[in-house]
């Protein structure tokens, strides 16, 4: 497994192995371990929208519920995710062009259109279809080493669910 096989099957299938918004966040701390909870929920422990973090795999809670998953990558550098999501791996690059991930999608099947709201000066992203996952492309920072500067790379894929009720039957 690779990190762009977690990528293309997220934004295929909207889900990260048994990951799946409207699954309580219990499971979701069963399959993955105790999170690195953000630190307004450390303040009030029941408020809503805030992540909880394993490494470079965010999970959104709201009433308790997985509201949102997201995957955040720097260009240049590495990126950790737990086992479940990228088995026998302690850190992958994380350098993702977003030409690759374009083919990748297109290889599977994944229709995507650009997501106009995202798309704009230096930002591009494109939202699949029919699992409704957005992937945001930036040129890179300063500070991010990557061997063309003047290219788009995958900053983050996320999916945040419209309803936690109905994708919760999904």
């Amino acid at each position: 497994m690779t990190l762009m096989n977690v990528l293309v099957d997220f934004a295929r299938t909207g889900r990260i192995g048994a990951l799946r918004c409207g699954m309580p966040l219990t499971e979701a701390e069963d399959l993955l371990g105790p999170g690195r909870p953000h630190p307004a929920i450390r303040m009030r422990p029941d408020i809503d929208g805030y992540p909880h973090a394993w490494d470079g795999l965010e999970l959104s809670v709201t009433q308790r519920l997985v509201s949102g998953i997201s995957i955040s990558l720097r260009p240049g550098s590495t990126t950790k995710l737990p086992p479940l999501v990228l088995p026998d791996s302690e850190s992958y690059p994380s350098t993702v062009l977003r030409e690759d991930l374009i083919a990748a999608l297109d290889a599977v099947d994944c229709r995507h259109d650009v997501n106009d709201r995202l798309t704009f000066d230096e930002q591009s992203s494109i939202l699949t279809r029919p699992a409704n996952v957005c992937a945001v492309f930036f040129t890179p920072s300063r500070d991010e080493h990557v061997p063309h500067r003047e290219r788009l790379y995958l900053g983050t894929i996320h999916k945040h669910a419209t309803s936690s009720a109905a994708d919760a039957r999904v």
